[in-house]
């Protein structure tokens, strides 16, 4: 129990930072000298450039789940659970974070699977095989904070009589025995070496402050120097009382009001008049800010090369590709990142498949066998998609229903639509059965307006 508390604790500090990158929060801005900060002041304080949500949901929307295969009950256990709407963020959070966790449960022989977040979820795995030999969920409420201690064989309550308990404040409540022999706990590893995950923000965070650097400057200067400034000569200065910032003389010492020499022309004045025939007034040419641009676009490009971010979507290209083909040749980094978590995550979702159809049958998981299905990561036009797969559905490599899933068709789409085709064409064959099926979906017309 100590031990788990403990390997939940550790990297809650570096999770909390991935955490602001993410939603723009990093409020501090990285290369500021103090001296411009304290220019700047809470004017400029949140102007972040996100591109870490950029990469992270990049890569999640291209990560879609379309079904399971061989068993169709394990995908309608999927949508039964929303894991269909809610895998996207599993994604993200393992792309975020490095890690993110599904729990797999009971309700008598009906599977539930529940989203968990690290910031909650942690487990212990075998150093020899890596295999999950314990985990915990760790949450609070009002008064008291809870754990669930997950084993092969139970789970364990255990509970503390305050809010940010320490480990030994913890007593066991209860312990729930299960048959699955395994912990329903599933870890999402985003990993690219052996070991723990990394998050897929963490090569470009220091990029990405250099950049809100860059911008911040821009808008400073922008604000200063990009205006053209006038230059008065041949005018005297006046004097005027020195204010405080409730609008009151200042005074010194002797308690006389402090004077102070101010232009007679205020800075804003779009019309400028001079009495003295000597004065004259000239103007001098703005900043260029094309180096703040520059810059950035260098900066931009580092990121795109880190991240395989492609040049359209950090705008460093102010274009449109030419082409689909040119279009689909600039993403190809991307692409291959995707699939390559696909192939990361698969393995993942498939513990899940196998863990909710052990619930639901009693089997061992290990004897279950299940296959997840990806939609397809690279971007390709419609037109080009169709016929494509009409090609190989023409030269007899395709199904209809494997034409259906190359095209992003989930498995219950694929189901209907299989089963409209045989409907349509036994209606075709038989107009009896058409004249069938007209009056069944009369009569269940009638009986939905007499509930209504």
């Amino acid at each position: 129990m100590i031990e788990l508390l403990q390997a939940l604790d550790a990297p809650q500090h570096k999770f909390a930072i991935y955490g602001r990158y993410y939603r723009g929060e990093n409020q501090s801005l990285g290369f500021v000298s103090p001296e411009s900060q304290a220019a700047i002041g809470h004017r400029l304080s949140s102007m972040v450039v996100n591109i870490p949500r950029v990469l992270v949901n990049a890569l999640a929307e291209r990560c879609r789940i379309l079904g399971f295969d061989p068993d169709e009950t394990i995908w309608r256990d999927f949508i039964a659970n929303d894991l269909d709407q809610q895998a996207g963020i599993v994604h993200r959070s393992a792309l975020l974070y490095g890690q993110s966790f599904v729990i797999v449960w009971g309700d008598g022989n009906r599977p539930i699977a529940t989203v968990e977040s690290p910031l909650n979820v942690q487990v212990l795995t075998d150093p020899a095989t890596g295999v999950i030999t314990s985990a915990v969920k760790r949450y609070t409420t009002k008064h008291e904070s809870h754990a669930y201690v997950y084993l092969p064989t139970e789970v364990q309550h255990w509970r503390a009589k305050a809010v940010g308990a320490a480990s030994s404040a913890y007593e066991l409540v209860e312990k729930l025995p299960h048959h699955m022999g395994m912990v329903p706990v599933v870890r999402f590893l985003n990993a690219d070496l052996i070991g723990d995950g990394v998050s897929e923000i963490s090569d470009i965070m220091k990029p990405s402050d250099g950049l809100s650097k860059i911008s911040t400057d821009m808008l400073v200067g922008s604000e200063f120097y990009a205006k053209p400034r006038r230059v008065l000569t041949g005018v005297e200065m006046v004097e005027v009382a020195k204010r405080d910032e409730n609008g009151d003389p200042v005074l010194d010492s002797d308690g006389n009001e402090i004077m102070e020499l101010v232009s007679p022309v205020p800075d804003n004045d779009r019309l400028i008049i001079l009495e003295n025939e000597q004065a004259k007034a000239t103007q001098l040419a703005a900043a260029d800010l094309a180096a703040y641009k520059n810059a950035a676009d260098l900066i931009l490009s580092e990121i795109a090369s880190v991240s395989s971010l492609p040049p359209h979507y950090l705008g460093i290209l102010h274009d449109n590709p030419s082409s689909a083909d040119s279009l689909r040749a600039s993403e190809a980094g991307l692409t291959s990142k995707a699939s390559s978590k696909q192939n990361a995550f698969g393995r993942s979702w498939e513990t899940v498949g196998r863990l909710m159809k052990a619930v639901r049958t009693g089997a061992n998981p290990a004897d279950i066998e299940c296959k997840v299905t990806w939609c397809d990561p690279a971007t390709r036009s419609e037109s080009q998609a169709a016929d494509a797969v009409v090609k190989l559905v023409q030269a007899g490599i395709l199904s209809k229903s494997g034409a259906l899933r190359r095209l992003g068709y989930t498995q219950s789409d694929i189901e209907q639509e299989l089963y409209d085709a045989e409907r349509d064409a036994l209606a075709n064959a038989n107009p009896e059965f058409s004249m069938a099926v007209s009056k069944h979906a009369e009569l269940m017309a009638n009986k939905l307006n007499e509930a209504a």
